[in-house]
């Protein structure tokens, strides 16, 4: 539910109705802990304050929902586990089995090469982005209020969908990039990913070109990957805050997106775990 436009402003008496503009763009700001330009160690109370801190400020929300997230799933799947009982499984139990199987017989399919770590990777980003997709379905004003009730100021800045940070998202798609080169670099030799690149597809003699297709081609790949995952999820919350403008209209239209929204959550977490396979895959693979 969309909270009330108006707020007391900090130090004044006066009451400040907020524009709808305001409200989404106050929505759109992070919670930002950095250096501010006196020097000082500090959390950013305005966007202009946030910018000034530079490149090494940090979304402490993003990160906090990211880490929360993630041992989420660790704990809750180690636990399964733990618990695991062929006799009188539980549902959870048959719940995680069938993660692991999708997962797993996707990995199959899909990979090529010889790699113990390919399965585990592809089951921890699934279950991860989809908890952090997750996040989109909370409405839109409840854990921003409680943060700044906790806080004891309107002002505070709180966003809860980590995967609308484009920090999170390419953080993950190039560590990935990372695993390319070194699975590249593992699989062919250091001479064989430089000759993959130079050579191919046209043979020696068209070098140049070759370079002009193939470095451009392996530097998208964790570009495109994690912009996709971004786009997608931060056009999602956009429309939900959108929605919220509608006041008390809104809550017909809130389902509407919600339950379309239903589908993105896993979609967007299947497409990025098997562009990971299919890149990971194609690095393992020795011409």
């Amino acid at each position: 539910m969309a909270s009330e436009a108006s707020h007391e402003e900090a130090g004044h008496g006066e009451e400040h109705t907020q524009t709808q503009g305001e409200y989404i763009q106050h929505h759109l700001q992070f919670l930002t802990f950095g250096k501010h330009p006196d020097g000082n160690w500090g959390f950013a109370h305005t966007e202009e304050e946030a910018s000034e801190m530079g490149f090494w400020s940090f979304h402490v929300d993003m990160l906090g929902w990211s880490v929360a997230l993630g041992l989420l799933f660790v704990l809750s799947f180690k636990k399964a586990a733990d618990k695991a009982s062929a006799a009188v499984p539980t549902g959870f139990q048959n719940f995680v089995e069938w993660v692991y199987e999708f997962v797993d017989q996707n990995v199959k399919d899909t990979f090529h090469g010889k790699s113990e770590l390919i399965a585990p990777l592809a089951l921890t980003i699934f279950c991860w982005v989809i908890l952090m997709n997750t996040m989109d379905l909370v409405p839109v004003d409840i854990l921003p209020w409680l943060a700044q009730t906790l806080s004891g100021s309107h002002e505070t800045a709180f966003r809860v969908v980590p995967t609308t940070d484009p920090n999170i998202t390419l953080g993950m798609s190039i560590s990935i990039f990372f695993l390319i080169i070194f699975y590249s670099i593992k699989i062919k030799g250091f001479g064989g990913f430089l000759a993959e690149l130079a050579f191919q597809p046209f043979g020696k003699k068209m070098l140049p070109f070759n370079l002009l297709i193939e470095v451009p081609t392996l530097l998208a790949k964790p570009v495109s990957l994690g912009l996709r995952l971004y786009g997608n999820l931060y056009a999602g919350e956009l429309v939900f805050l959108l929605i919220a403008l509608f006041g008390a209209f809104q809550l017909p239209a809130h389902f509407v997106w919600a339950a379309f929204h239903l589908l993105v959550v896993p979609l967007q977490a299947f497409i990025f775990m098997m562009l990971t396979i299919v890149y990971l895959s194609q690095a393992c693979e020795d011409h």
